[in-house]
């Protein structure tokens, strides 16, 4: 090996595992530069700048933060929406002038004040609403164009009015409390944009309009084909955003209460650079509500460190101004090459090494010796079903198989020639368990877990679980649930094979060979969801062992198999079961004789283990070479072994010319026969045992029979 890729190999193999990858991961790097950057700016001014983050000086920022805060949200969600809103400084003056005009001139009280400059900002952004979202008028020149018209509005209004509104001082409390007034040491204004902007966060992470927003922003087309209403939606984006300038103009009335002609002069300058510095893409379709926050932070102490030092305030708007250039630079010639520069930095390869593979060989000997035991096995559906991962059979010998079309296929006792859409979920099925009430659970690529009842309807049961603490990027999505199994208890534990990557990604994930899977359980009777154990690499097959209080587990890219104990003396217990096999370990299932079959979905190289101990030639590899041209198992050479708890080789059975099931990836024995499925086959394989149990039904076995 090379002395490069040997410094290579040795600093991948002892960094931390899951560490690297997140590090270099686009979410989270887009998510830690604008705090970073918060964090630079703070610490400059401070050493800089004496008391600058004192309490007195961090209160006043607070308010200001309050203040701007609820514009830069508004603007945030236009953003997001795939629009732009450069108006918000007139909308500010507007507002602002409606609050102090309808209090001090006209007498109105607090609460009808506040409802009336509400509607007001409403008003003005569905304006721009209905210009850009119904007529469908370019939003830059749009809102350009209702800036003068509303700056125009109000210098007319208060040529007029500003005498009367300058000379009146009501004493109101309740108005002084708004502007001026805390809680807790808390400006007023703080704590409203903490709870406006908590909502804000569950609108658009947990909401479906707030998933709307973000499917408009980024595809148009593609969320107006999904049926969502693009432009009712952009136009209500827009009065959110003129609302929530009112919220911001509110509070800037109550606290000063003047309607001078400089206010919500360059307003949309600052606003828009907190909106770009905080991560949220000028195209569009990303962008959250700790992001706008940052943003506004940065601004804030940027503006206020300048003006301590006595900056003029021409030299404040072109800071801002050149800021918001490079910020808007950097955003859309990041949009326009993040997936060459992701490609070059988010691949992570680590050092993985692998015991030489026990001889297959014919006429050497040993338990994986090669035979050609499945070269007669019958095909059930053959070209009629597309990648049957994993295969099972109900009470009354029916045939469940997963489609990539993401259909749960069944094929009718006793013959398997008729064929129906047992249940339609949208995702591709893998692993499938049966329960005692002959619900069947199957975990869906990208989706979680699900469970489809005897009535065939679809729910979900989990999507996600909790999240590491150490884990730097946000973890508790299923991505990959993988295969399952049911205790007699009702615990389902599944595995997910990677927590970086989508399903359609997995190749990258065992081009890193890291510890990115895990073992997650959910519990049935009580619908909670929780995770076992972490670092695996490409957990695959699960079976509960015979004792009822450990499972067996497949790590594909480990080709081992592993034991783990989740009650009795032993729990939270792993032990090694297998750890040097011949080929990449898949499902694990019962066998009629108390022992268990495995699946190899592909057999190992010379070449791949060899690879497995150099990352940097992997890395290279991946930004090379396309995808279907990277090293890969042998998928040609179908295999199942099998083995006891002990780890013992009983018995193994082969394909080797690739005629009639090439790839296997999951094996069920039922009434004397072994099913076969492979997610890259069009068929399910069907080959009769000798001296298996004709009456075995793997849960009428652990359950007992039911009527």
């Amino acid at each position: 090996m090379p002395m490069r890729d040997t410094i290579t190999s040795l600093r991948y193999r002892y960094w931390p595992d899951h560490l690297l990858g997140e590090i270099l991961s686009k979410r989270w790097t887009e998510t830690a530069i604008p705090v970073i950057l918060l964090l630079i700016v703070g610490f400059a001014f401070s050493r800089s700048i004496d008391n600058f983050l004192s309490p007195a000086s961090l209160a006043d920022t607070a308010r200001q933060a309050g203040e701007i805060g609820f514009i830069a949200l508004g603007l945030a969600l236009v953003v997001i929406v795939g629009g732009i809103d450069l108006s918000v400084g007139s909308i500010f003056a507007l507002t602002d002038f409606c609050a102090l005009f309808l209090l001090d001139v006209a007498g109105w009280p607090v609460p009808a004040v506040v409802i009336a400059t509400l509607l007001c900002g409403a008003l003005l952004g569905a304006v721009n609403g209905i210009l850009v979202g119904y007529l469908r008028l370019r939003a830059f020149i749009t809102t350009l164009i209702t800036l003068i018209i509303y700056r125009s509005a109000y210098d007319l209004l208060i040529q007029r009015y500003s005498n009367a509104i300058a000379s009146a001082f009501p004493d109101i409390p309740s108005w002084d409390f708004i502007g001026s007034g805390s809680v807790l040491g808390i400006p007023t204004v703080a704590l409203a944009y903490i709870v406006i902007a908590i909502f804000g966060h569950i609108f658009m992470t947990r909401l479906r309009p707030g998933w709307h927003i973000t499917a408009i922003g980024g595809s148009r087309r593609s969320a107006y084909n999904s049926g969502i209403p693009v432009r009712r939606t952009i136009a209500l984006c827009y009065v959110a955003s003129g609302a929530l300038t009112s919220v911001g103009a509110l509070f800037f009335a109550s606290r000063l209460g003047t309607v001078g002609g400089d206010i919500g002069v360059g307003l949309e300058v600052i606003v828009l650079t907190a909106t770009v510095l905080g991560g949220i893409t000028l195209g569009g379709g990303k962008g959250s509500v700790a992001k706008s926050a940052v943003g506004v932070l940065i601004v804030l102490l940027i503006t206020n460190g300048l003006t301590t030092m006595n900056a003029r305030g021409g030299v404040n708007r072109m800071a801002l101004a050149g800021i918001l250039l490079v910020a808007a630079m950097i955003d859309i010639r990041w949009q326009k090459n993040r997936t060459r520069i992701i490609s070059k930095v988010y691949v992570a390869p680590t050092y993985h090494e692998l015991p030489p593979p026990p001889p297959t060989e014919i006429g050497q000997g040993g338990p994986f010796e090669q035979n050609d035991k499945l070269r007669d096995v019958e095909a059930i559906g053959l070209g009629r079903i597309e990648a049957p991962e994993d295969v099972i059979l109900d009470r009354h010998d029916n045939l469940y198989a997963g489609s990539r079309h993401g259909d749960i296929m069944r094929f009718l006792a006793p013959d398997y020639q008729k064929m129906e859409v047992f249940a339609h979920i949208g995702g591709q099925p893998l692993g499938m368990a049966f329960d005692r009430e002959d619900n069947l659970y199957v975990c869906i690529g990208g989706m979680g877990l699900y469970r489809i009842k005897p009535d065939r309807t679809v729910e979900k049961a989990t999507d996600e679980t909790n999240r590491s603490l150490r884990s730097v990027n946000d973890d508790s999505r299923l991505r990959l649930a993988d295969d399952l199994d049911i205790t007699d208890d009702g615990l389902i534990f599944f595995s997910e094979a990677t927590v970086r990557y989508e399903m359609d990604e997995w190749p990258i994930d065992g081009l890193e060979a890291r510890g990115n899977g895990r073992i997650i359980c959910y519990d049935t009777k009580t619908g909670t969801t929780r995770t076992e154990l972490r670092g695996l690499k490409f957990p695959n097959g699960i079976c509960v062992a015979s004792d009822g209080q450990s499972i067996l587990f497949a790590e594909t890219f480990g080709c081992s198999i592993k034991r783990y104990w989740f009650a009795g003396p032993k729990k939270g217990a792993v032990e090694v079961v297998m750890d040097n096999l011949p080929g990449y370990p898949d499902n694990i299932n019962l066998s009629s004789d108390g022992n268990y079959w495995l699946a190899l979905v592909g057999m190992r190289s010379p070449s791949l283990d060899l690879a497995w101990k150099m990352p940097g030639f992997r890395r290279r590899m991946a930004k090379r070479v396309p995808v279907d041209e990277w090293l890969f198992p042998n998928i040609n050479t179908g295999c199942v072994v099998k083995f006891n708890e002990q780890g013992r080789i009983l018995e193994s059975f082969w394909d080797l010319h690739g005629e009639n099931h090439p790839m296997i990836t999951s094996m069920r024995e039922h009434r004397g026969y072994l099913y076969l499925g492979g997610i890259l086959n069009n068929r399910i394989g069907r080959y009769k045992l000798d001296n298996a149990d004709p009456n075995f039904v793997q849960y009428d076995k652990r359950w007992g029979k039911q009527s």
